[in-house]
């Protein structure tokens, strides 16, 4: 068994794909229609053939809550691994993100949290 798509719940499919790909750099992997929606799906370049992220419409009053009560406890929906995470705060802050906490150290990673625009904080990591 593996992974081979994961989603994420977001409030306006394009407006997160244009973040997904043009802030965050990941590439576009599908986009057909489903209903009144799309199967929106990225992927990152460094692998276009691994797992697919979904950019899920949030059109589901459970999901518009989940989503909502995850947030505002501050806790991320996912995370995303990088090499060097001062590099990419740095990268990600020019872009105009917005982080609810810096760099951090804990332990065996360093990680930090920010927020997707499109209802969801994002954690990125760096292993130590």
């Amino acid at each position: 068994m593996r992974i081979k798509i994961t989603s994420v719940f977001v409030e306006d499919q394009e407006k997160a794909l244009q973040f997904y790909t043009e802030v965050l750099g990941f590439q576009k992997k599908m986009d057909m229609p489903a209903g009144d929606y799309k199967w929106l799906t990225v992927v990152s370049p460094e692998d276009p053939d691994g797992v697919e992220l979904l950019l899920e419409p949030n059109d589901n009053d459970a999901a518009k809550t989940y989503q909502k009560v995850i947030y505002e406890q501050g806790i991320p929906i996912t995370s995303f691994v990088v090499d060097d995470i001062h590099a990419e705060y740095d990268r990600l802050k020019k872009h105009g993100v917005e982080f609810s906490m810096e760099p951090t150290d804990a332990g065996p990673v360093m990680f930090a949290i920010f927020d997707d625009t499109c209802g969801n904080l994002i954690q990125i990591s760096q292993a130590r």
